[in-house]
């Protein structure tokens, strides 16, 4: 076959390709509506990975790589995904590492709502006006976010999903700005404090601020020339200011791990973490012997912190993450053993590890 005909054939795949892609789109829009007709979750991570897992099969069937079938097909997807109308609430301004941590874990396809504080990515989820909500839960070097574990206990959203975000902060200033010149560095607290080592060479004022990203958005409307900003590489270059420092974090093993929010958790996937709080009975060895419900029948413990009940002084919650879903046997034999030692048992959600 002449070039020319081998040009017309690649030409006649493509224009079929495109007609089934054209084709995914209108069905993934069809399965859309009818998720919300149902009320239920548009994003399906198990449903998603089973996906890919085929197009990996098939890949290695007609012998095509694998991961460069996979990379296809997640475009593919997130095309598909923007019919869908995935709308996500996280705390902070346009480029936050909230959002980054949102567009990690839906794709590019989603509808941001940034809220002011974290309370309001809660009302935004309860009140219906975004179907999932981002939260911080814990970062690897400050701990847990302990007002994100306070509101769990009187909302009735579910924790249907996590992501975990590898944090590189950068010094940020308005352009021409010279490092020696900055007097003032503004951000969020946690930001600040994860920068300690970098910032007390520069001999400047450190002002907290509610978010990063919205640090660097006061800096440029209020034309600050000697001062700058903590955030992400993505906040520079979303308001068009200039990275003067990159990873200037104390400490590169810097992670900060992101609950999904939600009406309802995921369904099980067989890879899956379930988080709960409980509260014990206050009588000697209560822990010891709550804690044994979960050695005894092998379930692995991944996390657990005490927090105050906020009701009396010197009494505690327990908030405890374990691998499992909470509809397997043995997570509901242990969870019902539980509540033989606890004042209260509540499950936040179960969701699928991250990646």
């Amino acid at each position: 076959m002449s070039l020319e005909n081998l040009r017309k054939k690649v030409d006649e795949i493509d224009a079929g390709i495109i007609k089934l892609i054209g084709e995914r789109v209108r069905t993934a829009e069809e399965i859309g509506r009818e998720k919300k007709r149902q009320k239920k979750q548009i994003e399906d991570r198990k449903r998603q990975e089973s996906v890919l897992e085929n197009v990996r099969r098939i890949a290695h069937q007609e012998k095509i790589n694998e991961e460069d079938a996979e990379r296809i097909y997640r475009q593919i997807m997130t095309a598909c995904k923007r019919t869908q109308e995935v709308r996500v609430a996280f705390q902070g301004e346009i480029g936050a590492y909230s959002e980054e941590a949102a567009l990690q874990f839906f794709g590019p396809s989603i509808q941001h709502k940034p809220c002011e504080s974290l309370d309001d990515v809660f009302k935004a989820v309860e009140r219906g006006e975004v179907e999932y909500g981002i939260v911080p839960i814990e970062n690897s070097l400050e701990g847990s976010i302990s007002r994100v574990y306070d509101l769990f206990l009187d909302s009735s959203l579910k924790v249907c999903g996590e992501t975990e975000l590898r944090v590189v902060h950068c010094l940020i200033a308005n352009p021409g700005t010279r490092l020696d010149s900055i007097k003032k560095v503004y951000s969020h607290p946690q930001a600040l404090g994860q920068c300690k080592a970098f910032l007390k060479h520069l001999s400047c004022e450190l002002i907290p601020t509610y978010d990063t990203a919205g640090s660097v958005k006061m800096i440029k409307e209020k034309k600050i020339t000697d001062g700058g900003a903590v955030a992400s590489a993505r906040a520079a270059e979303i308001y068009g200011m200039e990275v003067i420092a990159k990873e200037i974090e104390d400490n590169s093993n810097n992670f900060t791990r992101f609950f999904i929010l939600s009406k309802q958790d995921s369904p099980p996937t067989g890879n899956d973490k379930t988080s709960i709080v409980f509260s014990l009975k206050h009588r000697p060895g209560t822990l010891y012997e709550s804690l044994k419900e979960f050695a005894s029948r092998k379930v692995n413990l991944t996390k657990i912190e005490s927090r105050p009940t906020r009701q009396k002084p010197w009494e505690y919650n327990f908030y405890l993450d374990f691998d499992g879903h909470h509809q397997d046997k043995v997570a509901q034999e242990t969870l019902e053993s539980l509540e033989e030692h606890s004042l209260f048992v509540k499950v936040l959600g179960s969701y699928p590890k991250a990646r």
